[in-house]
């Protein structure tokens, strides 16, 4: 497997607690088929509980939770559950992906949304296939910059330089996660067209809630000043840039 530098080990648990306000204004949500794709085939989604692991912010638990499940939002990092909307079927809890804390055979799908990356994977697989019930579902998902956007392509080029092509730039592919040496059958890889829609203000805030690019001076005046110089160049008179994305799925079941 790619370990993707090892990402687990450069202190994911804390390393948003100075990002929480402005993930939960600036982050994008996930296309609405996203979750058709996802739920499909489990039955009346009402009886379903789920455990959304990495929820940050809680976008994504809020999302499932709209389509009718029972959401356990597992996230280790406080101020991220503190900038949290509620949500009267979402949960929230003090955990990890390697360290749930819920009971064996506990639920019907595990959700990971922009979070497998910072996991240490072959633990975190272990822990998913412990909580799922017999061929219960696991779902991982992500928002992936589309470079064949000319506007998307300049952010991002412009976000590994700011970041010095920090190896989250470069995480690990669908395809490299190792479903089946964890007891899981992958099922499903799909991709789903997505954008969202910035004025300056909420560029520089997405930005901003990335953290590996600079929040301490003198970078993050610099950074948000060439952030400028790219928004000027690209947007439309209404003052809006569009960041293009195709957000990948992988769908996998226990084996047992």
């Amino acid at each position: 497997m790619n370990t993707n530098d090892k990402l687990h080990e450069m202190d994911p648990l804390s390393r948003f607690s100075d990002r929480a306000e402005a993930y939960a204004r600036f982050r994008p949500d996930y296309p609405l088929a996203l979750f058709d794709a996802i739920l499909d085939g489990l039955g009346d989604p009402a009886g379903i509980v789920v455990a959304d692991v990495g929820a940050g912010t809680g976008i994504s638990s809020r999302m499932l939770a709209d389509r009718g499940p029972r959401v356990l939002a597992i996230e280790p990092n406080a101020a991220m559950r503190e900038a949290a909307d509620a949500h009267p079927r979402v949960e929230f809890r003090e955990a990890s992906s390697e360290a749930t804390g819920l009971e064996a055979a506990s639920v019907q799908l595990v959700t990971a949304f922009q979070a497998f990356h910072w996991f240490d994977a072959p633990r975190a697989l272990v822990e998913f296939r412990r909580v799922l019930v017999p061929k219960g579902r696991l779902a991982v998902a992500w928002n992936e910059r589309d470079e064949g956007d000319p506007f998307t392509r300049a952010y991002s080029e412009l976000v590994r330089e700011l970041s010095g092509d920090h190896p989250a730039e470069r995480r690990a592919s669908l395809g490299s996660i190792p479903f089946e040496e964890y007891g899981f059958v992958c099922e499903k890889r799909d991709h789903f067209p997505h954008w969202q829609e910035m004025d300056l203000e909420s560029m520089r805030g997405r930005a901003l809630s990335t953290s590996y690019l600079p929040s301490e001076e003198p970078g993050r005046s610099h950074m948000l000043e060439r952030l400028s110089v790219l928004h000027d160049g690209w947007a439309v008179r209404s003052g809006v840039v569009r960041l293009v994305y195709q957000t990948s799925l992988a769908i996998a079941h226990s084996a047992e």
